[in-house]
């Protein structure tokens, strides 16, 4: 089992978007996600989120909501819960990540990007402000076979 979190830094209709290519062996290689990692050791949710935040962007974490957390069951990786973050305040100056390459892309482009199945989902219910969720997405592959809202099949 992995814990992870993964937060959208969001400002003007956009979000800051990781496209990851530069790491060997990653599960998400080539495909665009917000920014997060794994946990440490002692680490709540918020204190995962912030340090990654700053560790993949350079960014420190100021303002943010808890969003939901999604449950990720694969044939392939590891069960993953991730806790789901989106930030609209932040200090400091980005810098350059070394998984991949941010960038900041137009919520309405964002469906235009390689992006898993699952993470379509997650995006459209933080686009129509869902109150907090738990979203469960069974892969077989790269395939999303079911997606579980609240307890309750999509």
């Amino acid at each position: 089992m992995k814990m992870t979190t993964l937060c959208y830094l969001e400002q003007n209709g956009r979000y800051l978007m990781l496209h990851r290519t530069k790491k060997d062996h990653d599960e998400n290689h080539d495909k665009w996600i917000g920014v997060g990692g794994k946990f440490e050791d002692g680490e709540s949710p918020e204190d995962c989120m912030r340090r990654e935040v700053w560790e993949e962007t350079g960014l420190t974490v100021t303002k943010f909501r808890y969003r939901g957390i999604v449950t990720f069951v694969s044939d392939v990786y590891p069960c993953e819960y991730m806790h789901l973050f989106t930030c609209t305040d932040w200090t400091g100056e980005q810098k350059d990540c070394d998984e991949g390459d941010l960038e900041w892309i137009s919520k309405q482009d964002l469906y235009n990007l390689t992006l898993w199945e699952g993470d379509r989902i997650f995006l459209r219910l933080l686009d129509t402000d869902e109150p907090f969720f738990s979203l469960k997405l069974t892969y077989q592959g790269d395939v999303l076979t079911e997606a579980v809202l609240n307890g309750e099949k999509m």
